[in-house]
């Protein structure tokens, strides 16, 4: 029984789906790591550095509407489980002019 043809086939294979692997995360955008753990791709430049703080800005900006979003639905939420004649006489006295 011949081992050498097995062997390298197994060997072949093992290096052909490493590199379609690598060619993934490369395509795709992630990042790979060096034989010590370091970053070799995608290096970190100004532009990418900018665009960071680009995005953590409008990360912060979102969550500050969506935090004013979720107080609003609270109240919708409250004034939709009250009981109906409290909330016709909140509206009534809203209607009310102010002298």
């Amino acid at each position: 029984m011949q081992l050498g043809p097995i062997i390298a086939i197994v060997v072949a294979v093992g290096v052909v789906g490493w590199i379609f692997t690598t060619w993934l995360r490369v395509k795709h955008g992630y990042p790979l790591d060096g034989a010590w753990g370091q970053a070799i791709y995608p290096k970190t430049s100004d532009e990418a550095m900018e665009r960071i703080k680009l995005l953590t800005t409008e990360n912060g900006q979102l969550r500050a509407e969506l935090g004013s979003i979720k107080d609003r639905l609270a109240n919708v939420e409250r004034i939709v489980t009250d009981d109906s004649h409290r909330l016709t006489q909140e509206i009534e006295t809203l209607r009310m002019p102010k002298n």
